[in-house]
């Protein structure tokens, strides 16, 4: 198989799991409501895979180093599918064993994403592939398949039914097991010194904690993630509600942004190679967060709340493919698993938070006033890598190495 091939199979495996995994956010929590009828218990669901999917995604990286990434993604494919066929039968197991099953998936899929996005890197440069390319590419597609995945995932629970539509997910896996198994042979990244878990862990906090450009691209990503999950959990359903009088502007809204976001992503993957990369990364999370939140706030005209989220969508699609090239670029060979761990888990830790804060904010301060100090927070934040000390330059050495390593993000 050539290279190109080999990471068009890498990458098509990734997605498929994640459709499949959009699948599951509908249908889980259906299986929830249709067996217990409690609200309370599908939100708790819903907790029990998330946790697990932040700390693994931190914290079982050294493991899979000493495993192999290959290796690593095979088995936490295989075992989420075998997982998934439990959740299936759990009406016959109880509450208790729905929740530890989902919370095993999550700890699985957690460590199984980042090991396939550590080997993205290896199979791109094989294929003579521009990281760049690369990242946005994937972006794009990842955004179609979260808009389309919901939407089969209802569409399978209608149809077939939620046990059924759970087993698709558990193929969804299994498929990507194989795929991987069969046709994925990436070049084995540069070998670190062996060393105990709890000290390769701390070599990647250490690295973030130096590579001060890196770690604030992070806590802007948060911050937007934070902010996009408090809208579409809390603040846009509020909105809806209260200005338009009826669900009816609730998918107009959300599909606003999504839509803005898939064309942004299609210009910033044929105009990202020449644009400044940092100065493109600041402008596109700071056109992608303030903006819709501000407008939510102080407008009541659904086209003028249309048209800037739409904006924002095209802002914030330069957002992810600049923070996944940096890391590539600027983290070590032998450092990248576990610090694409430890940034994927910072990143995602802003969605749990933002559906907390937005209802906990809504609710003590009115609407109007969270948005406002949400908007407040966005810019912010998204304007701080503007500071002089955190502006672009060379990614620190890793310890114990006197070369430095990456270019310019």
């Amino acid at each position: 198989m050539t290279p190109r091939r080999e990471l068009t199979v890498l990458v098509a495996a990734d997605l498929i799991s994640n459709l499949g995994s959009r699948v599951s956010v509908v249908a889980i929590p259906w299986l929830v409501l249709e067996t217990t009828g409690s609200p309370a218990k599908m939100g708790a669901v819903a907790a029990a895979e998330t946790l697990p999917y932040l700390l693994s995604s931190a914290l079982g990286t050294p493991w899979a180093d000493r495993i192999g990434l290959r290796r690593t993604s095979i088995l936490a494919d295989a075992g989420s599918a075998g997982l998934m066929v439990a959740v299936a039968l759990t009406p016959w197991l109880g509450f208790g064993a729905l929740v530890a099953l989902v919370a095993l998936v999550g700890a699985l899929r957690g460590v199984g994403d980042r090991v396939k996005h550590v080997m993205f890197r290896p199979v791109a440069e094989a294929a003579g592939v521009r990281l760049i390319r690369l990242t946005a590419v994937y972006d794009g597609l990842g955004r179609l398949v979260t808009l389309l995945g919901a939407t089969l995932g209802g569409l399978l629970v209608w149809r077939f039914g939620v046990t059924q539509a759970i087993l698709i997910d558990a193929v969804s896996f299994a498929g990507c097991a194989l795929l991987v198994g069969l046709l994925v042979r990436p070049s084995a990244p540069a070998a670190a010194r062996p060393e105990g878990y709890l000290r390769a862990l701390a070599g990647g906090f250490r690295y973030l904690h130096r590579d001060r450009m890196l770690l604030t691209m992070l806590l802007v990503v948060a911050a937007l993630n934070m902010a996009v999950n408090a809208s579409v959990a809390v603040y846009i359903p509020l909105w809806v509600a209260d200005v338009l009088r009826g669900p009816a502007g609730l998918g107009l809204v959300l599909g606003a942004f999504s839509a803005g976001a898939l064309l942004g992503n299609l210009l910033f993957t044929a105009l990202g190679p020449r644009l400044p990369r940092y100065l493109t990364f600041v402008v596109g999370a700071a056109v992608g967060g303030a903006p819709r939140l501000l407008v939510l706030a102080l407008g009541e005209e659904l086209a003028v709340v249309l048209a800037v989220t739409f904006a924002s969508g095209i802002g914030i699609a330069a957002v992810n493919p600049l923070l996944g090239v940096a890391i590539y670029e600027r983290v070590p060979p032998e450092l990248q698993t576990r610090v694409i761990g430890l940034a994927g888990s910072l990143a995602f830790a802003g969605l749990p938070v933002g559906a907390l804060l937005g209802g906990w904010s809504a609710t003590a301060l009115g609407l109007g006033t969270a948005l406002l100090a949400m908007a407040a927070f966005c810019l912010v934040v998204t304007l701080l890598p503007l500071l002089p000390a955190l502006r672009p330059r060379a990614a620190p050495a890793p310890a114990g190495r006197g070369t430095r390593v990456g270019g310019r993000a």
